[in-house]
């Protein structure tokens, strides 16, 4: 066999270079990756200057660290590193092409070589792999490293010194020759960098002074010049005039220092003296303080809420407000209860709103409290808004003028008592003249009080302040007192509305007071809405009654329910008529308006239904809980009184004055509301008997107890069970017995307050049971018609042991007349009257006179 003598190969020398040049770029990437990376981490520490912020030893101790890390990675590096040669790139060439066609150039015919076919053949083969290595195209390079690298600590290497490059500086790189000995001989020069940081809360960016080609910079006021020199120390020295500071009192070590941070607290200069030193101009931006003012006209709400719309702007936003509410003590009516001096109060501090969201720079907001039981409620104040910026600059509006506002009353025995409270509020030296109001306020309790609970209160916190009064009232005391007659207040002002034609008739007194007393548009306005609403509410229960009716005709049903329709499209268009003639401000014409809507309404037929003969099953547990919370009624005003009765001092004054208090005169052991709550319950029976004791704690705890047990039996019986009303009823009595079941022990532990509490618990669970309990029987009527109206026959049948018709929603009290027969309330107020025209009689024997005077004290 001859030798083969040498192929001259088509390969495109580029294409060959490219792809040795990759061949060698794995080899010294794969060998030498953990020296790049140890060497950008220390560049990436430089450019960001770490060096500059610790010791020296600590950058030499780092430094010798990274050299022996560097040099092991070297040699582990030298170590693994092969240099490719021609033939590995031509191999690596020919496996991307297909067939080999270079291994092929590079082989010699050794069979048939005399053939000339056979040599023929050869040739055009080795033409054709010629033809193919021509056409051969770089081979690119295998750089993956996650075999060797699995946790990418090169990428980490690369993110260092980028963030290093863009962040950093070339400055802080070659400060590191100041570390050697004898580096700054090496230096090229002293050098410096600078920052202006303004204060955060200003939102600008920081100032890099090395780039700034400017001389003259604007800075807000507490901005921050920071200064860094690197070089020879006393080669560079800084001049200002920025900080306040004298120059004198600057030594010569603090000038030539290598960092100085300069806060700017007034406009002046900086320089920076020697080689490449720089001076600028500092002109400060002062903070402004921020404004604030008042943006439209104090308004009120009919409940008493108070609005009140103000504007805040600052040169950097607003971070918080208030408002400080002081007495205009020259602008108030010192008349009546105010003609006293007024007691020293602190201004009330209120908090503004501030926006949540967005620019603080300038907003609008509205400045929304309420303020009906403060002492100053309703009376001239001033009002001065105050906002503050991050810097602690305050800005102050000039105070405003007006009348703070505050719930209106406009029951006229609600708004006395509320003036007694601002009375003696307003000082304490009033009480002796709020407790005569008050008391001559309540001398006829039949022509005034709706309500015997709202007037067996207001006696009871008339006690307590004449109390008070003589032992030397205090300010817990005085506060106690005026939170109980606001209470009574909004009780008498809000009152018990026992059916919604009451409910009508109240809405149209509010309305027509308000009117007479000038009330806000916005009062009005709601007083409006309030009448609407008590409109429709009595024309659905006039209408729910006129279909509920079991024997109307359907010839009638249909006259009835076109006559309401009628009605109601009638009332509408007066109410729109009489809210006209409101806008335009002829009150007079809509005062007679409303005088001729309400008799409208009271003129109005309502169809009467026949009264039905049996009581189904769920007017029975209706009547059975309507008597379990009369019954719980009794119980709790006979506790009430009880506890009136702890109040008293002396022995004999206090055993006159028992029964007078606790029956108002009709015999042992009854009250007011205890016969009508009693009913023919077996603690009442024993009261009208006038058994011994029925009015001590043990005797009321085992009523209680035979109460709890009443009601237990009542929920066993009780209908509509598997609906959600039926549910709800049964829940609601289970949580009126858990509470009749404290109201018992708190009575056997003679603890009458809390007593009081749990059977208010109770009455309250007692009502919201009756309430499911109805709707579970008005949705069963509905889905079983003609079988009578549930409602209509209670409202027939469900009168209280006194002949009178029991209130809406299982109400002890109802606010009609009272019907003839043995009217026991009617009864209690003539010998009340009785006993004051006996008072009054001189000639009476002086024991006596001093007896009936007790009696009354009580009332």
């Amino acid at each position: 066999m001859t030798a083969k003598p040498p192929v001259h190969l088509p390969i495109p020398r580029l294409s060959l270079l490219a792809t040795h040049m990759g061949m060698i770029a794995e080899q010294v990437l794969r060998a030498f990756w953990p020296l790049f990376s140890i060497i950008m981490t220390a560049l990436a520490a430089l450019l960001l200057g770490l060096h500059d912020m610790v010791a020296v030893e600590s950058v030499w101790t780092a430094a010798l660290v990274t050299g022996t890390a560097a040099l092991v990675a070297l040699v582990w590096g030298a170590r693994r590193f092969q240099w490719p040669s021609r033939q590995d790139a031509l191999a690596r060439l020919d496996a991307s092409l297909p067939g080999r066609p270079i291994q092929a150039l590079t082989d010699a015919q050794t069979i048939g070589a005399s053939d000339p076919a056979s040599v023929a053949l050869w040739q055009a083969h080795q033409k054709r792999m010629s033809d193919r290595a021509a056409q051969a195209e770089p081979v690119k390079p295998n750089l993956r490293l996650a075999d060797r690298d699995p946790f990418a600590l090169r990428y980490a290497a690369l993110l260092l010194v980028t963030v290093g490059a863009l962040f950093g500086s070339i400055w802080h790189v070659k400060s590191v020759t100041e570390l050697t000995p004898g580096g700054d001989a090496l230096a090229n020069g002293p050098s410096w960098e600078g920052w202006v940081e303004p204060p955060r809360y200003t939102g600008l960016p920081s100032l890099y002074l090395n780039d700034l080609d400017q001389e003259t910079l604007q800075v807000p006021e507490g901005s921050r010049i920071t200064l860094r020199f690197y070089g020879e120390v006393g080669a560079l020295g800084l001049t200002e005039t920025v900080t306040g500071t004298p120059v004198a009192d600057e030594t010569q070590a603090e000038t030539q220092a290598t960092s100085h941070d300069l806060i700017v607290a007034q406009s002046g200069s900086v320089q920076i003296d020697g080689p490449g030193g720089k001076a600028w101009t500092v002109d400060i931006v002062r903070d402004e303080a921020p404004q604030i003012s008042v943006a439209g006209v104090i308004e009120a709400q009919a409940g008493g809420q108070m609005s009140l719309p103000f504007t805040a702007s600052d040169d950097y936003g607003v971070t918080s407000g208030t408002a400080r509410i002081e007495l205009d003590l020259a602008g108030v009516d010192r008349r009546y209860g105010l003609t006293a001096d007024p007691e020293p109060r602190e201004a009330l501090v209120v908090d503004l709103p501030m926006p949540i969201a967005g620019d603080r720079r300038m907003f609008t907001e509205d400045f929304i409290e309420d303020f009906s039981t403060h002492p100053w409620s309703n009376l001239p104040v001033k009002i001065t808004l105050m906002a503050d910026d991050a810097k602690g600059n305050m800005g102050e509006a000039m105070p405003y003028g007006a009348s703070l506002p505050g719930r209106r009353f406009f029951d006229p025995l609600a708004a006395a008592i509320i003036e007694q409270r601002r009375d003696l509020l307003w000082t304490r030296d009033n009480a002796k003249r709020v407790s005569q109001i008050i008391r001559a306020i309540s001398h006829r309790p039949q022509d005034v009080f709706r309500s015997e609970t709202v007037y067996l209160r207001l006696r009871f916190t008339l006690r307590r302040l004449e109390t008070f009064t003589e032992f030397g009232l205090r300010p817990e005391q005085r506060d106690e007192i005026a939170q109980s007659l606001w209470d009574v207040a909004v009780m008498i002002e809000d009152g018990t509305l026992g059916d919604a034609l009451e409910r009508l008739r109240e809405a149209r007194e509010r309305l027509a007071e308000a009117m007479k007393n000038g009330a806000s548009d916005q009062e009005i306005a709601e007083l409006m809405q309030e009448l609407r609403d008590a409109t429709e509410d009595y024309l659905r229960q006039l209408q729910r009654q006129a279909q509920n009716e079991g024997q109307q005709s359907q010839q009638g049903q249909q006259q009835s329910e076109n006559q309401m329709t009628m009605n109601q499209d009638d009332l509408q268009r007066m109410m729109d008529r009489i809210q006209e003639l409101m806008e335009q401000g002829r009150m007079a014409e809509a005062e007679q308006a409303l005088r001729e809507f309400q008799e409208m309404m009271e003129n109005m037929q309502m169809a009467q239904g026949q009264q039905g003969q049996g009581q189904s099953e769920g007017q029975q547990a209706m009547e059975g809980l309507a008597e379990t919370l009369r019954n719980q009624q009794g119980l709790s005003d006979q506790a009430f009184r009880d506890l009136q009765e702890q109040f008293n001092q002396g022995g004999q004054t206090g055993q006159s004055q028992q029964n007078e208090g606790r029956n108002g005169g009709q015999g042992r052991g009854q009250s007011h509301e205890g016969q009508q709550g009693q009913g023919q319950g077996s603690g009442d029976r024993q009261a009208q008997q006038g058994q011994p004791g029925a009015g001590d704690q043990g005797t009321l705890a085992d009523r209680q107890q035979a109460l709890r047990e009443e009601l237990r039996r009542q929920q066993q019986n009780l209908p509509g069970a598997g609906t959600p009303e039926g549910d709800a009823a049964r829940e609601s009595l289970g949580r009126a017995g858990e509470a009749m079941e404290n109201a018992e022990d708190a009575l056997r532990q003679n603890d009458m307050a809390e007593a009081i509490d749990q059977q208010s618990e109770a009455m309250e669970a007692l009502r919201e049971g009756m309430r499911s309990l109805g709707e579970a029987m008005a949705q069963q009527n509905q889905s079983q018609p003609g079988q009578g109206s549930e409602e209509g026959d209670m409202r027939a049948q469900n009168r209280d042991p006194l002949g009178r018709q029991q209130g809406s929603t299982g109400s002890i009290s109802s606010d009609e007349n009272l019907l003839q027969g043995d009217d026991v309330y009617r009864r209690a107020r003539e010998l009340l009257d009785e006993i004051r025209r006996r008072a009054g009689e001189g000639e009476r024997p002086e024991a006596e006179l001093e007896y009936l005077k007790r009696l009354l004290e009580r009332f």
